[in-house]
């Protein structure tokens, strides 16, 4: 099947997911938080496939839906518009990743949507240039044209919030940032299956295969290689937190030591609903400097596209700020009191920009526990890559902690089984 384009709404035909040519394999643990495994208990048909991507992801509890599935959602498309039909598996309900979107409900019944995660991205890289025009012109992105600023928090003023050009534009996913990654995942030639949990991945020297299994211990197939994109896949912090060994064990590629117990950056994010637009606000999108507590804020229904009937903010943490919350509550779950207090420490800190700015009429606190990589793994080569094992791994701690650095590792990490699919 030789896939034609993206489409949102209308899914193409599928094949059988076990009779599927490729399946890619992502894996996401958000490992300051507390055990709550997903799994799926339908019954399923062992695969036999040439190549396998999965998206994996569960083991959270708060920002569960915060995945980092841009890379693998990347990867999957670049490969089935090649020619070669791809199988995703996910233990969540959907995809999102860096680039999530969350839906809320009000007290008196209103529907809330924020971007929580990424609230925008750039591109610099012309490979990625390409990739997001095309996604602009199909209507999954468009170009967020608004003021953007910083507030001093030593002096008290905002600085540089006229609305300018900027070299690098700035781009949101269309009605969400999620919309992304929902489109790659309906891509012909690739079938999505959420809800699914994995629970291990062997390699068995003889057969020159891996062997996949479920949470619940079903046997899922053989294949003939993985593409993992998650920075905990095989971590010790899987571990220490779980009690089970990680999925993938670093001893199967002498490049997977890469892997070990990679640094991260934690942040707490704050979604806020007005009935008033805060006009007084000179900017839609802030960052703040001498600030302990705020990193950045942006106004999400400035961006095109989106609802305009109540005026939403997602506030940012800074790392310190998080690291110090997480020291004082511990690494389980947050609970409500801990969230309501970071709350409104957090909103706090955003009126002290001295402007008048009412009370929200909703107001949510999360936890992002492994919110950015401290490191990049493989910056020279974009992605993990084992040609023995027919083994990729790719994500934004592969290169750069954003989106574009995200969507060259996944770039990556197809180019390599590209040029492996003829041989296998």
């Amino acid at each position: 099947m030789t896939p034609t384009g993206i489409e949102c709404k209308t899914l193409s035909p599928r094949l059988p997911w076990w009779e599927a040519e490729v399946a890619i394999l992502t894996i996401y643990y958000n490992i300051p938080l507390s055990l709550s495994p997903s799994t799926n208990k339908q019954k399923l048909e062992p695969h036999s496939s040439d190549l396998f991507l999965i998206y994996y992801y569960h083991y959270f509890v708060d920002f569960k839906n915060l995945k980092f599935t841009v890379s693998g959602s990347v990867c999957a498309a670049t490969l089935a518009r090649n020619g070669i039909s791809v199988i995703l598996f996910d233990s969540a309900r959907g995809p999102g990743g860096r680039m999530s979107q969350r839906r809320e409900i009000s007290e008196d019944g209103r529907e809330l949507l924020f971007d929580h995660g990424a609230p925008y991205f750039t591109v610099t890289n012309p490979d990625v240039l390409s990739v997001v025009t095309e996604w602009e012109s199909r209507g999954l992105v468009a170009e967020w044209k608004s003021n953007f600023g910083s507030f001093d928090c030593f002096t008290n003023k905002f600085v540089n919030t006229e609305h300018q050009e900027r070299e690098s534009k700035k781009y949101v996913g269309v009605p969400g940032m999620n919309s992304i990654c929902k489109a790659l995942c309906h891509e012909p030639g690739v079938d999505s299956k959420f809800n699914m949990g994995i629970g291990k991945f062997e390699w068995l020297e003889h057969e020159n295969l891996w062997s996949l299994i479920g949470l619940d211990g079903q046997h899922l197939g053989h294949f003939k290689g993985v593409v993992a994109s998650d920075k905990n896949i095989a971590s010790p912090r899987f571990t220490a937190i779980t009690g089970q060994p990680p999925p993938l064990d670093l001893s199967l590629a002498p490049e997977l030591v890469k892997l070990h117990d990679i640094p991260i950056y934690p942040c707490f994010a704050l979604m806020l609903a007005f009935n008033e637009p805060l006009s007084l606000v000179p900017a839609n999108g802030l960052s703040f400097t001498n600030s302990k507590v705020l990193s950045r804020a942006h106004c999400e229904s400035s961006k095109p596209g989106r609802s305009s009937t109540s005026e939403r903010w997602v506030l940012h943490s800074t790392t310190e700020y998080a690291k110090d919350v997480i020291a004082q509550s511990g690494l389980e779950k947050p609970s409500k009191e801990t969230l309501s207090k970071v709350g409104n420490e957090m909103l706090q800190e955003f009126l002290g920009t001295g402007l008048t700015i009412p009370q929200p009429f909703f107001m949510k606190a999360h936890r992002w526990g492994s919110a950015f990589p401290a490191t990049s793994i493989a910056k020279e080569e974009k992605c993990v890559w084992s040609e023995k094992k027919k083994l990729a791994i790719c994500g934004d701690f592969c290169l750069s902690p954003n989106v574009e650095g995200a969507i060259l590792s996944g770039l990556a990490a197809a180019s390599k089984l590209k040029g492996l699919i003829g041989t296998l």
